[in-house]
């Protein structure tokens, strides 16, 4: 779990990245899962936007990319989502 001060440092750090990546109709998918992890390797913060439809589908989807990836979610606005999983081998944020 995330201290609020480390919560209020990733979403500082969140506001300015654009979206990574972009989860359409169809939801989410082995291959969009596939690059989310592929990007929390490398970025370890990651923004995506979600156009899967109403609130419940969107926290839905949420709730399954948290969960498959493993990682936190950071902030949620609207249509996008941000989501944090530390680096083990090669941290990228630093606090």
């Amino acid at each position: 779990m995330i201290n609020k001060q480390k919560l209020k440092i990733l979403r500082s750090l969140a506001h300015d990245r654009k979206p990574v990546i972009w989860i359409g109709q169809n939801g989410l998918t082995e291959n969009v899962n596939e690059e989310i992890i592929k990007a929390l390797d490398h970025h370890e913060l990651v923004k995506i936007k979600l156009r899967v439809g109403d609130r419940d589908a969107r926290d839905k989807v949420c709730t399954s990319i948290c969960h498959e990836s493993g990682a936190e979610l950071i902030q949620k606005i609207g249509n996008t989502i941000v989501i944090y999983r530390r680096n083990e081998n090669a941290p990228v944020i630093q606090f």
